[in-house]
């Protein structure tokens, strides 16, 4: 990993600064893990993005412009290995998978 300033990167200070220093300095995401990572903070409660959270996979796909989903699922695991969020799938056609962002 390249060490960066993040004073030089100009990064608000606010409840995700901690992920986008980690995402800048992290050389194994692509673009496709950052989007759907967007797509999860647009959907968790921003007041608290520790709780865990109920999300559709159609939805994350159409947010975060993810068109296969062999992509999507290999993307949301690689976040959960790399650390970045806990996922739970719900395996249910109707009811939405649970998705915790670690902080």
């Amino acid at each position: 990993m390249r060490p960066y300033n993040m004073d030089y990167l100009n990064i608000q200070k606010h409840t995700l600064t901690h992920y986008f220093q980690r995402m800048a300095l992290d050389e194994r995401l692509l673009p496709t893990h950052i989007s759907l990572f967007m797509a999860l903070f647009y959907f968790c409660n921003s007041q608290a993005p520790e709780t865990p959270f109920q999300v559709s996979r159609p939805k994350l796909m159409r947010f975060s412009r993810i068109k296969s989903i062999a992509t999507y699922h290999k993307n949301i695991n690689e976040l959960t290995t790399y650390g970045y969020i806990e996922y739970k799938p719900s395996w249910h056609p109707q009811r939405c998978s649970t998705v915790k962002l670690i902080i």
